[in-house]
């Protein structure tokens, strides 16, 4: 298992989930993404995304105003 990072930081909604969704095809099955950003609607967006798509949302957290949430490619 790979890990992955995407800096998503000072991107509005729908931007981060796209370049989240980009990033995720070029990583292999059961490879983790990190993805960090700003956007305050990111939580809700990156839980649909990953229940919409099949992957795992396996952390989201919030520090100082950034959100990072940790995704498992399952599809």
């Amino acid at each position: 298992m790979a890990e992955h990072y995407l800096d998503a930081r000072g991107l509005q909604c729908p931007l981060p989930v796209l370049r989240a969704r980009k990033a995720l095809k070029t990583v292999e099955v059961g490879d983790r993404l990190t993805v960090e950003a700003t956007d305050a609607s990111a939580p809700k967006d990156f839980a649909a995304f990953c229940e919409a798509t099949g992957n795992l949302l396996r952390s989201s957290e919030v520090t100082e105003g950034i959100y990072r949430f940790v995704i498992e490619r399952t599809a």
